[in-house]
């Protein structure tokens, strides 16, 4: 899960107040090499955080469709997703403008054209749509009210069969967020552990 670092206003938030400064991150992800343009006021912007790693990592992807990753941040987990099956149309969402604009440039820095942003919190930018797979890495530091929403509203804008990922710190994988998925989706799985965090899976059955 993700933490508060340098800066005196939440990242979860719409409009950054930080200083912007800008940063580029270099890193090898499932075998191929990508690059991403970070700023002060996002997550993780000195390097990728090794939630969002795992994430990359284990993350199992569908053949054809929709995906979403939500709480997208500077678009890393979206664009990866992306290269890997140009067959996908992904699309990445966070509330954070400065995130968006990010993420938009980084389309363009990994030559990715199967991929769009969508500014909006949480799924409002995306509530006419279904999706073949979601993925989260969550802005737990905006509290377990969003991290719920997250999973809770997820089954909405999926289709039957579709899985959904969402990784977390395993220290506050327990019976609370496991009631959660178990309350929304009725299964849930631990798919990947690595580094002090765990990937939780679960798939809409009806």
């Amino acid at each position: 899960m993700r933490k508060n670092e340098e800066m005196p206003d939440h990242y979860f938030t719409e409009h950054p107040k930080s200083q912007l400064r800008l940063g580029i991150i270099h890193t090898y992800l499932r075998g191929t090499s990508f690059k991403f343009l970070t700023a002060s006021g996002v997550f993780s912007r000195k390097c990728l955080d090794p939630g969002t790693r795992l994430l990359i990592e284990s993350m199992l992807l569908p053949e054809d469709g929709q995906v979403l990753d939500i709480g997208s941040g500077y678009g890393a987990v979206g664009i990866v997703a992306a290269t890997l099956n140009p067959k996908l149309h992904v699309i990445m969402v966070d509330i954070n403008e400065r995130a968006v604009w990010l993420a938009k440039q980084n389309l363009k820095l990994n030559n990715v054209d199967n991929a769009e942003v969508r500014k909006g919190y949480l799924y409002k930018s995306v509530e006419n749509l279904t999706f073949n797979c979601i993925l989260s890495n969550p802005p737990v530091s905006a509290g377990m009210t969003t991290v719920k929403a997250i999973i809770a509203e997820a089954p909405e804008h999926m289709v039957i069969g579709a899985p959904f990922q969402m990784v977390v710190r395993s220290k506050i994988w327990g019976k609370r967020l496991r009631t959660i998925f178990e309350k929304s989706f009725g299964n849930v799985t631990v798919s990947a552990i690595k580094s002090g965090y765990r990937v939780l899976m679960a798939q809409k059955e009806k």
